[in-house]
């Protein structure tokens, strides 16, 4: 690569960025890396410089503007809808007189899901163009007078890629369910232990026998009625968890008119009207549950909309996984197994970069301990 001639730019709207040229770089596998959800989190508005979330994305283009690779990338006054939690690094370096905010997140907003951070076209250099964007955001960080720069929830080639520029690494987990060329839920059930397999059975009939109607609505199918009834699930459960949930209405009509294949609702009905529902995102490989929310309390029905339906729905179209989000050792008696996910970090004052360093080696190794322990407990059959 003719690094002369390749031009570094800072892009703070990515809608005047052509999609077909993002989703080049973005690639297939993965839909919130897409130009039409990263273009709908912002002119909703749920990203902004007024949530805290200022776009500063940065591309690589060639002498003829052509797009070569770019990086997601914002400026950040909180820590807020990140899912790797730095809040504690913020609060010490400020108690010794430093100034944390304003920080570089490089990610996906609100959005705990692996990744590419680093997008490069196909048919371009990707280990030249790699490290380019890795200097491109460090050089960003000093002119913004930013405290640290941070990609979160990227794949672990990214993450090695980073380490040899001089990021700190941080590890965690996630459970996700694995498709081994089952047939049907039945076969999957085969593989677990007798003791699970009567559990999840148990599972699945409390929700039948209670009067639901299961139904899944997919693409264009999905009505703009299904997307209000998400919305008001999806604002319960936020007002629940955590006080302001971070999107608005208008993004998920916009995300849905953008990529509308992209999406899949699944709806627990009651006389024929919605109390709850759960909100997924197809890939090329993996199918992402993201939001879920009830009006009626149902032994199991999360369970039901939130794990067994989706793999279900995996099953059936031959989607090699399922990622149903962030946390929870509970997925695991339901096949669900803990996966590894990376982050990299680099700070701008090199006290506090030796000093989440000395703590992230410990870290890496509880979290591999504690993944160790929690496979202990997966529940299939011996030679599954």
């Amino acid at each position: 690569m003719d690094e002369e001639r390749v031009r570094t730019r800072l892009v703070d709207d990515i809608g005047t960025i052509s999609a077909g040229d993002w989703d080049a770089c973005a690639g297939a596998d993965n839909p919130f890396l897409r130009h039409g959800f990263l273009s709908a989190l912002e002119a909703s508005g749920a990203v902004a410089a007024e949530t805290g979330w200022l776009p500063q994305h940065l591309v690589l283009e060639d002498p003829g503007g052509g797009l070569l690779a770019a990086m997601p990338c914002y400026l950040k006054g909180h820590s807020l809808g990140e899912y790797v939690f730095d809040q504690g690094w913020a609060e010490a370096y400020e108690a010794a007189g430093g100034r944390y905010y304003p920080k570089l997140q490089v990610a996906v907003p609100f959005t705990p899901v692996t990744g590419p951070r680093l997008l490069v076209r196909p048919d371009a250099p990707a280990a030249d163009l790699q490290r380019a964007l890795l200097e491109a955001g460090s050089a960003l960080m000093v002119r913004r007078r930013a405290s640290s720069l941070h990609l979160t929830f990227l794949p672990e080639s990214e993450a090695a890629r980073a380490r040899d520029a001089g990021f700190l690494l941080r590890t965690d987990q996630q459970f996700h369910w694995h498709n081994r060329d089952y047939g049907s839920f039945d076969d999957f059930l085969a593989t677990l232990s007798s003791r699970k397999r009567k559990q999840i059975r148990r599972e699945r009939r409390a929700t039948r026998e209670s009067g639901l109607h299961i139904v899944i609505r997919e693409g264009r199918d999905i009505r703009e009625s299904d997307l209000d009834a998400f919305f008001a699930f999806y604002l319960d459960t936020g007002a629940r968890k955590w006080g302001r949930p971070y999107l608005n209405r208008h993004f998920f009509s916009l995300v849905h008119d953008r990529m509308p294949d992209s999406m899949l609702l699944v709806f627990a009905l009651r006389d024929g009207e919605p109390i709850a529902g759960a909100l997924n995102f197809r890939g090329a490989e993996a199918l992402f549950g993201r939001y879920w929310g009830c009006f009626d309390y149902h032994p199991f029905l999360h369970f039901e909309l939130c794990y067994y339906q989706a793999i279900d729905y995996a099953i059936a179209h031959g989607i090699r996984r399922v990622e149903a989000g962030a946390q929870g050792p509970h997925k695991i008696p339901r096949g669900y197994e803990p996966v590894r996910t990376w982050s990299a970090h680099r700070f701008a004052d090199p006290r506090l970069h030796a000093a989440v360093g000395d703590y992230l080696a410990h870290e890496r190794t509880e979290v591999s301990a504690a993944m160790t322990a929690l496979r202990r407990h997966l529940p299939f059959r011996r030679g599954s």
